[in-house]
């Protein structure tokens, strides 16, 4: 059983203090909930509530192409929504069914454009939760996501620690390095100095296209690793039927157009039919910011009052979020005595890797769900009244599960 719904949660106050009169959230559930089997999904940056494949699509993706987790979450899936009642909301500030900069105001009956709340993880997480009480669901049996869903994810053990039993947080860590701080600012700038931009208030008129094309182009380059580009690109010429009539630079007429530029431009062109501007500002943003140790002396403080299981997963091509910011947050998760698990995936596949390799993801999460982490730490006792302290649950490169 599968739904596709919005929901008005009234209004809203945003965590900057601003509040807009109504929150709509665009979400989708998939199998049914028993009480007890409640599992939230919280999607990437430019994700939407469409996780799973819906046999009653029609071809209403929610503006994407497919599901975009369709090969982990579904029936018989490692998150399989014939036993667990899945639930995925698209965030506060996307463009996705839930309000954002694109939506219209009803103070004033135009889009809200850059007047629109700044937008953080917190809300995401406190609109999540505003509607899993109007949906009747009170604790979970997981909360899991990947990338700045991780985030969220984490999010969630610190603002409602004893609403969770267990957590997935996939190729995530506690905050972004400053690396990718600054690939995101010039993102953000390639739109903001977009003449088309106006400020934000484009709506009606012509959009900045060509600056969320460059902005989507960077993110691209960001998810990928240097093994993968060489593999799928090289330095190839991209073929006859690739090069365009008129040249992306003029500077360049005398030299190839190569694969690696064709797939960019691809990427930009299919991203700008289907993702707003002002949303991409408003969701870096929020990723940018956050940080787990805001508010706490440390990320182990953050995660102290959660006493379910986290378990981390990270990919040794991805310097997006690297196995070296996994390791230290489950070392963060272990000084607080959380439950925790890190299993590195052997992957060249970049950041992209959560998503493009489900056969690699999948297990971990399924037996998450099913057991927990249960068998993953060595615990024995010396005797009766004279216990023996646990080793720690997973150095990295140590894979725990069976593949």
């Amino acid at each position: 059983m599968t739904t596709k719904n919005t929901i008005d949660l009234g209004e809203f106050q945003f965590r900057s203090g601003e509040s807009i009169p109504s929150l709509e959230v665009a979400y989708e559930t998939y199998g049914e909930f028993t009480g007890d089997n409640a599992v939230l999904v919280c999607h990437a940056l430019t994700g939407s509530s469409h996780v799973a494949r819906r046999p009653d699509s029609g071809g209403d993706t929610a503006g994407q192409a497919r599901a975009w987790w369709g090969d982990v979450v579904g029936p018989g899936k490692a998150i399989d929504t014939s036993e667990y009642y899945v639930i995925c909301a698209n965030a506060p500030g996307s463009c996705y069914g839930t309000t954002g900069p694109s939506s219209e105001s009803p103070e004033t009956g135009e889009p809200y454009g850059t007047d629109f709340p700044p937008v953080t993880v917190g809300d995401w997480t406190r609109s999540q939760r505003k509607l899993l009480d109007k949906l009747g669901v009170g604790r979970l049996r997981a909360v899991v996501g990947g990338s700045v869903g991780g985030m969220n994810v984490l999010d969630w053990l610190r603002r409602y620690p004893d609403d969770v039993e267990r957590a997935g947080v996939v190729a995530s860590a506690a905050r972004l390095d400053p690396q990718c701080l600054a690939l995101d600012t010039v993102a953000r700038r390639a739109i903001t100095s977009d003449p088309n931009w106006n400020g934000g208030h484009y709506y009606g008129g012509p959009e900045p296209e060509d600056g969320l094309a460059r902005a989507r182009q960077i993110g691209h380059i960001m998810y990928l690793s240097k093994a993968s580009m060489s593999r799928k690109f090289g330095r190839r010429s991209a073929g006859r039927e690739t090069v365009r009539e008129e040249q992306p630079d003029p500077a360049a007429a005398f030299f190839p157009y190569r694969e690696v530029e064709s797939y960019l431009d691809y990427q930009a062109e299919k991203f700008v039919d289907r993702f707003d501007a002002n949303s991409y500002l408003y969701m870096t943003r929020a990723m940018d910011d956050f940080d787990l140790s805001a508010g706490y002396e440390s990320d182990a403080d953050a995660l102290a009052a959660f006493e379910g299981e986290l378990l981390l997963l990270s990919f040794t091509g991805d310097w997006h979020f690297t196995t070296e910011q996994a390791e230290a947050l489950a070392e963060a998760a272990r000084e607080a005595s959380v439950d925790v698990a890190h299993h590195v995936v052997e992957s060249d596949h970049g950041h992209d890797a959560f998503l493009v390799e489900p056969e690699k993801v999948g297990p971990p999460l399924s037996d998450l769900l099913e057991t927990g982490l249960a068998g993953r730490a060595i615990t024995d006792t010396a005797g009766e009244d004279e216990p023996v302290e646990s080793e720690s649950f997973a150095p990295v490169h140590t894979s725990l599960f069976s593949e």
